[in-house]
């Protein structure tokens, strides 16, 4: 989508990020007539304004997150990395060296829209991804990443209103936090070439990665 505008229709200036925020892609949108943020794998973005989130996924996982009373909320975009068919734990049979990651990509972004005001019992979870579309000997990444998510939502007590996960195409995204609206555009077999290889490299980067260091629950 075009994310440039010319003329008097741009505003002056994009609305503020929250802190820890400002380094995200942002430009105005000429489709909704609203600042748009796009997030890449290992990247997740909260807001307080009129905005859209943006990501396109193949195998990753997208939670879009937002108190329906106060209109925050927020999208991240993350991958399990490594083998984790050998030790199993409580998310979903998959090891917890792995669900680390997941578990910080969630922590995070629901900590964020927390300190917004917004209450853990009126939050809604929308799901996204977790395709099949990784030529690697992971091959069941898509599934684990969406048994995480699930299992996640169930352990910590959030509500799943809707989701679009699976099957073997990538999908792009569009999350409207004030509204809680989702557009989801099915990619062509040209576009899932891409996406996959894009995916390979995030997924050799992490599996090289140390395991993160401590995160800390929310209550």
């Amino acid at each position: 989508e075009k994310m440039m505008m010319s003329g008097s229709m741009q505003p002056a200036r994009l609305p503020a990020t929250l802190p820890g925020f400002e380094g995200l892609a942002r430009a105005w949108n000429n489709t909704h007539n609203l600042c748009m943020t796009k997030i890449l794998p290992g990247e997740y973005y909260v807001t307080t304004h009129d905005e859209v989130i943006t990501t396109v996924l193949g195998s990753c996982i997208s939670a879009c997150i937002r108190d329906p009373m106060t209109g925050t909320g927020g999208m991240n975009h993350f991958m399990l990395p490594g083998d984790t068919t050998k030790s199993l734990e409580k998310w979903g049979g998959v090891d917890a060296s792995a669900t680390r990651y997941g578990v910080a990509a969630m922590e995070k972004l629901i900590n964020d829209i927390l300190k917004q005001g917004a209450r853990k019992s009126r939050l809604e979870v929308k799901l996204f991804g977790g395709g099949h579309v990784l030529d690697m000997k992971l091959n069941a990444v898509g599934q684990r990443n969406i048994q995480f998510a699930r299992d996640f939502a169930a352990t910590e007590g959030l509500t799943i209103t809707s989701e679009d996960l699976g099957d073997v195409f990538p999908r792009k995204v569009n999350y409207f936090p004030k509204t809680g609206k989702v557009m989801v555009r099915r990619l062509r077999a040209l576009q899932k070439r891409v996406i996959a290889d894009t995916e390979n490299q995030y997924a050799n980067t992490l599996t090289k990665k140390s395991e993160p260091g401590d995160i800390e629950l929310f209550g």
